[in-house]
């Protein structure tokens, strides 16, 4: 449950700017990690705000305007997945974390980071286990990350229907694998993330001869 009165105890130690951030899409076997950065305006309740994957699409897309009018400021940056391959999706998820708060048009004294790791930033900057959950601006940028993520599925799936990107959002469901592995990997796949297409051949063999008999 959010703690209304998280960022207090920083205001109290002297930050008077604070900014929370998180990531979405560290999981997907296809497409970018997308992080938000956001300051809200102290005092501000944005009621039924959350951790991102705790809410329904519909709430999240609601969310995410009233975040974009109140916030002090927001940005939403990303890794690619050519970027995920080279330097691994934990280094990637904290560059895109770096990049949003660079990109804020009012630079904050403090990070709030959700999960355990905080190093590198370039300014004063605390991790927070589990801050989407206890923090308003960390789940704030979660849902601003959350939702951008959704959106670039939405038209990558216009792009690769084959995929189902609108569905899984890149995610390593059973579907999803088996187009991968029926259709191959297009640009937006993470290469690093594609190990199953060997550990799994048999079974995805089997899969694919299924899908093809059931349609004649």
């Amino acid at each position: 449950m959010l703690d209304l009165s998280f960022e207090e105890q920083f205001r109290c130690a002297g930050y008077k700017i604070i900014c929370g951030t998180d990531e979405a899409g560290r999981g997907p076997l296809a497409g970018p990690v997308v992080a938000g950065a956001c300051i809200l305006p102290e005092g501000l309740v944005i009621e039924g705000l959350d951790d991102s994957k705790k809410l329904s699409e519909k709430k999240r897309e609601k969310l995410y305007d009233e975040i974009t009018k109140k916030a002090i400021s927001w940005t939403v940056a990303l890794s690619t997945p050519e970027e995920i391959d080279q330097i691994n999706i934990l280094e990637a998820s904290l560059q895109a974390m770096r990049r949003a708060i660079d990109g804020l048009s009012i630079k904050p004294d403090l990070a709030l980071v959700d999960g355990n790791i905080d190093r590198d930033f370039q300014l004063p900057a605390k991790a927070v286990v589990g801050g989407d959950a206890v923090s308003q601006s960390i789940a704030a940028a979660s849902i601003l990350a959350k939702v951008t993520r959704d959106r670039m599925c939405a038209e990558l799936h216009e792009k690769y229907p084959q995929y189902g990107f609108a569905k899984h959002k890149g995610y390593p469901t059973k579907e999803h694998k088996l187009a991968v592995y029926e259709f191959g990997p297009c640009p937006e796949h993470r290469r690093s993330f594609l190990s199953f297409l060997e550990r799994d051949r048999e079974k995805l063999e089997a899969a694919l001869r299924e899908k093809r008999e059931s349609h004649g």
